[in-house]
């Protein structure tokens, strides 16, 4: 046997018989985590709000024959979340893997924002990570070998133009991963990180399209160009894997060296 095929047939590099769960699934990252983690050989649950876009993608892995699920739901209310239970339960497998990926964003000065958008963006972005490990942590440590990856932000490491609430949401983000690994790790359950950079992807395209702001960004990107959702995903998906199962508590920086481009 050579090594490649060595490789393929490691069940370190495989997801074969776990089932996931990735919110915001429809498009962006979302959908480039859970086509990855189908290709490593996962069932995967995608959630999203948008039942057609979701159902569209779904149906897309369906016909190449990969394991893709779909529930339309608001994971940012309880009544969303416990649909997504309720799906878990129907594909009968248990849980492994929780990609808690949903998030949006509203720029604005600090002073301008809502009330009611100040609270949109916690719920959206934080409270429904929060929420959703609490709910699946039962499910996670049945396993033995659980694993959560929640989507963070460089947004969550420093400062960049996108507003207070989102830099906010993203850095809690980042603590909520620090906690739960050390709590949750003596029952059996992984935790890390990934905070990405602008990536190309459908909310970052309303300001990337600026082109002076386009310029800005590249320029303290030392890789000299935007992400792409696939290459998020490899990260998520390598966290994921028995492979990583001596990493948990961690915060990995998908951004083409923009968090530590000093001068």
């Amino acid at each position: 046997m050579n090594s490649s095929s060595s490789i393929l047939t490691d069940p370190r590099w495989s997801l074969r018989g776990r089932t996931a769960v990735i919110t915001g699934a429809s498009k962006g990252i979302g959908a480039a985590v859970a086509a990855e983690l189908l290709r490593f050989g996962a069932t995967v649950l995608a959630v999203a709000r948008t039942a057609p876009d979701l159902e569209e993608q779904v149906a897309q892995w369906q016909q190449q024959g990969l394991a893709a699920h779909a529930v339309a739901a608001d994971v940012s209310t309880a009544a969303g979340r416990a649909q997504v239970l309720a799906a878990v339960q129907q594909l009968g497998n248990g849980l492994h893997m929780l990609v808690n990926n949903v998030g949006t964003n509203i720029r604005k000065p600090t002073v301008d924002y809502s009330e009611d958008e100040y609270r949109r963006l916690l719920a959206t972005n934080l409270e429904s990570a929060w929420e959703l490990s609490r709910d699946v942590q039962p499910l996670l440590a049945a396993t033995g070998a659980g694993s959560i990856v929640n989507i963070s932000s460089v947004a969550g490491l420093t400062h960049v133009r996108t507003g207070a609430i989102y830099g906010m949401t993203k850095a809690a983000l980042v603590q909520l991963t620090r906690n739960l690994a050390v709590e949750w790790a003596g029952q059996g359950i992984r935790v890390n990180c990934v905070a990405p950079w602008y990536i190309r992807t459908p909310l970052a395209a309303s300001v990337l399209q600026n082109e002076a702001y386009l310029r800005d960004v590249l320029s303290r990107t030392p890789a000299g160009r935007i992400g792409e959702p696939e290459e998020v995903a490899a990260a998520v998906a390598f966290l994921c894997l028995p492979a990583a199962a001596y990493i948990t508590g961690q915060t990995l920086a998908v951004d083409g060296g923009f968090t530590v481009n000093g001068f």
